[in-house]
């Protein structure tokens, strides 16, 4: 019962911060989704291209039900850090329309596990995990990122919050 509950409430949660994200580039120019706000050249679009990368692996090839589309792998030592910001050639309806995707995709994985389903996270020091072991880490870098969107959409226009 608990169990249920648990995953539950996480992927609802899960659900309401992806949404904040994508509210972040609303209303914004190409210009202003794409510039560098921090030292490290964070940018907005850059954060849902990166969340999109993450969520596919996580809720993908950890359970063995990789994304269906072409992205680079967490081992691809030559793409690491390339999801941080959007290419000339990506527009911002090919990263938000991969990302949506990456949420359907992702739901039906979280849908139809139970909670404590076996995965293994390679990349991590101990790498055999749960599905609730990833839905709490998905959820906590998805709350950490949407808190840095927070922080650039305030920079570009003042707009603060989850929603208009």
């Amino acid at each position: 019962m608990i169990d249920d509950f648990a995953k539950a409430y996480l992927h609802d949660d899960l659900r309401e911060l992806r949404a904040a994200v994508v509210w972040k580039l609303e209303g914004l120019a190409e210009a202003d989704v794409r510039r560098p706000l921090t030292a490290s050249g964070t940018n907005l679009l850059g954060l849902v291209k990166h969340l999109a990368l993450w969520e596919s692996r996580y809720f993908g090839e950890v359970f063995g039900r990789p994304f269906p589309e072409a992205l680079p792998r967490w081992d691809d030592v030559a793409a690491r850090g390339t999801d941080m910001w959007a290419a000339e050639s990506e527009t911002r309806e090919d990263i938000v329309g991969r990302y949506r995707r990456v949420w359907a995709h992702s739901d039906a994985t979280i849908s139809s596990l139970a909670v404590d389903s076996p995965g293994r996270v390679p990349w991590w020091p101990r790498p055999e995990v749960m599905l609730f072991n990833v839905l709490v880490h998905v959820l906590t870098e998805t709350a950490r990122h949407a808190g840095h969107a927070d922080v650039l959409r305030e920079q570009l226009d003042g707009a603060t919050g989850a929603g208009p």
